[in-house]
């Protein structure tokens, strides 16, 4: 191999105080392993000797504690995008010490190869093979990784044995848009169709060492359903299945997207258990461990994604039995897996969570209380207005009940409600579909709000008379003040 060897310790020291770093991996997902830590011990010994040692992070999406977790916990990041997910992140965004800015992931990659975002100084990649004409093999994801590779002035490899390239390249599709004005049509015809290339070619000058690295993505599995998410899953199939039996789906079905986490894989399951929705393809940006199992059934026959985010275990059982899965899984950047303009012209059915909602249609699905980030927007707004069905999707209550998913008005808007078309909760499904807004209440109301909370939603949209829109804006918190104030939402002030 042409290029140097190094240790973690040796490319870590190569990275300075200030510069803008583009990590691989989505999620979890084709991470860099080693050298992420080697930052956090040298930004620690750093910090210790008293000189400042912080970067500014760009990934695909969050990285956890893999990349994003453990620089964090060191306070060595500076500023991130577009996503996290970690407690350190999360710490350091809320107490301020930390810059985060929360993207469209579909639209970052783009941004940097305008020039709109900074200048990434050195591109970090996981890959499991690495020729001497600068021919990468990635691993499990692909997210930013190509733009990454592109725009920055230097790249360090993690190359990680614990893949097989010969599989991964058989299951990657790696194609950039042409940036406007001279952007073509993305060429997908059908969701299987291969439009790029399974290896990714960079100027093999800008690759200054290979970091060696045998690690799996250390992804854990996701814990068993709960009653609120199984119900959650069973009022969705219902949903569509009525969609189906009256003719608003075509017999053959529409590709499904499908966010992140367990009320997502309950949904997921629950729709691969239906005996009137027919097996079907998917579109998304993440591939989790149920879809593996609707495969195995039958039920999904195809899924393309930008990453493959699925417990080791079932990792190990994709590689062991390669031969079924090879032409059922296309893994592409994250610009294509997100872009809004293929969810709208192949009919998308996305399925995304929400921390909380208001009665008019609004999503929050970032932040607590208005104020402090839990995750990230993700990918959801890229599909919410394109989709075909857009469905957010949430339990009712949380906290034992002391705090309302349904609120007078969200504190936080990531999803106006000009873009959500269904609210589903354990409690049932609110099709907003051609409702005005007071109709649009009263349904969610009825529907999806938690019983302990109907009389009190119903009171405050019994405050306006007249409007359009019926907000009281000296209540239209009262549900956040009550819970700030006392630990409990139903101690709302609605006198």
């Amino acid at each position: 191999m042409r290029y140097k060897i190094l240790t973690a310790e040796e490319a870590a020291a190569m990275v300075n105080h200030g510069e803008c770093v583009g990590f691989s991996g989505f999620a979890n997902a084709g991470s860099p392993k080693v050298l992420p830590r080697a930052m956090a011990a040298h930004a620690r010994r750093e910090h210790e000797a008293g000189r400042p040692w912080r970067i500014e992070l760009m990934t695909g999406a969050t990285t956890s504690t893999l990349v994003a977790g453990c620089l964090a916990g060191e306070d060595a990041l500076e500023r991130m995008m577009p996503y996290q997910s970690s407690p350190e992140t999360r710490r350091a965004a809320n107490n301020g010490s930390m810059h985060y800015i929360d993207a469209h992931v579909s639209l970052m990659a783009q941004q940097m190869r305008y020039g709109h975002l900074p200048r990434i100084r050195t591109a970090v990649v996981e890959v499991c093979d690495v020729t001497d004409e600068g021919e990468l093999t990635l691993t499990t994801s692909e997210g930013n990784t190509p733009t990454f590779c592109q725009v920055a002035e230097r790249i360090i490899l993690e190359l990680n044995s614990y893949h097989d390239p010969r599989q991964l390249r058989c299951l990657h599709d790696i194609y950039l848009p042409t940036d406007p004005p001279h952007r073509r049509f993305i060429p997908l015809n059908n969701l299987d169709d291969r439009i790029g290339t399974p290896t990714l070619k960079v100027d093999p000058e800008k690759i200054v060492g290979v970091v060696l690295t045998h690690e799996p993505d250390d992804i854990a599995p996701f814990k068993e359903l709960s009653a609120v998410t199984e119900q959650i899953g069973e009022n969705m199939v219902r949903f569509l299945e009525k969609e189906y039996t009256e003719g608003r789906i075509p017999p053959e079905g529409l590709p499904l997207q499908s966010g992140v986490g367990n009320v997502a894989n309950a949904v997921l399951a629950s729709v691969g258990n239906s005996a009137i929705i027919p097996p079907f393809k998917m579109h998304t940006e993440v591939l989790q461990d149920t879809v593996i199992d609707l495969m195995k059934r039958g039920r999904c026959l195809f899924s393309a994604s930008c990453c493959l985010h699925v417990c080791d275990e079932v990792l190990l059982e994709i590689y062991r039995n390669f031969d079924f899965y090879r032409d059922k899984i296309l893994l592409r950047p994250q610009e294509v897996s997100n872009n809004p303009a293929i969810a709208r012209r192949i009919g998308l059915i996305c399925m995304n969570t929400a921390l909380e909602v208001d009665i008019f249609g609004n999503v929050n699905s970032t932040h607590i209380l208005g104020t402090h980030i839990m995750n990230g927007i993700g990918g959801s707004g890229d599909f919410a207005r394109s989709a075909a069905y857009t469905i957010f999707s949430c339990p009712s209550i949380a906290k034992g009940g002391a705090i309302s998913a349904v609120v007078p008005m969200v504190s936080h808007t990531d999803h106006t409600e000009h873009d959500v078309h269904i609210i589903i909760t354990e409690q049932g499904v609110a099709d907003l579909r051609g409702k005005s807004p007071r109709e649009r209440a009263e349904t969610i109301i009825e529907n999806c709000a938690h019983p302990d909370y109907r009389p009190l939603l119903r009171r405050y949209l019994a405050l306006t008379p007249s409007g359009h829109t019926p907000h009281c804006l000296s209540k239209a918190f009262c549900f956040h003040t009550a819970y700030r104030e006392t630990g409990d939402m139903r101690n709302a002030a609605l006198d």
